[in-house]
């Protein structure tokens, strides 16, 4: 080893790879974007994202076990928009890793990701992913939860995401996961 450099530095801990891993599975996403965004000297000014803000009548306790328990997050999913209308959906049973770094399967594999950031009763960030998407490509789901009395707040950040979903992934959240999960809730 060359002197000067400290050997102890080169050591990375889980968390410093997670954030790289993070940072470029973000660049892969977002890098979908580039050709379609405009862009001056590389920097996209037209991407689009969702911010969704919503209260629950639940702690926050209630509301991170219901969006990060398998057993759970699948009566929400039957209560779904998606499931109520007969839509198709894949054959893969919803699983969700409580580890960070671990995968999450939804909607019968019809949504599939990474768990990056899980902080109990407070906040998930996940790599996140419609399976028809083109190979590679992520999104970034930020939950914010705050909790409120006996409510709980809770926002959503969704970045990254193919040019032009934004409308139709909004309007997913809201019928495939906030009104289930309400309705879960109660």
């Amino acid at each position: 080893m060359s002197e000067g450099i400290n050997p102890g530095a080169m050591v990375r801990s889980r968390r410093q790879i997670l954030v790289a891993a993070t940072a470029g599975i973000a660049a892969l996403g977002v890098g979908s974007l580039h050709g379609m965004a405009r862009t001056e000297e590389g920097v996209a000014r037209s991407a689009e994202f969702i911010h969704q803000e919503l209260v629950f009548r639940a702690n926050a306790k209630r509301v991170y076990e219901a969006l990060t328990d398998p057993t759970q997050f699948e009566k929400v999913i039957r209560l779904s928009a998606a499931v109520q209308s007969g839509m198709a959906l894949g054959k893969e049973p919803t699983q969700i890793s409580r580890k960070a770094g671990g995968p999450f399967t939804l909607f019968r594999g019809h949504i599939v990701g990474r768990q990056i950031e899980l902080v109990p009763n407070e906040r998930i960030v996940q790599a996140w992913r419609v399976a028809t998407w083109n190979p590679g490509v992520y999104s970034i789901a930020k939950f914010e939860l705050t909790e409120k009395g006996s409510s709980t707040k809770l926002v959503l950040d969704h970045v990254g995401f193919p040019d032009g979903q934004g409308q139709h992934l909004a309007e997913g959240w809201k019928a495939n996961y906030w009104e289930p999960l309400e309705k879960y809730l109660i």
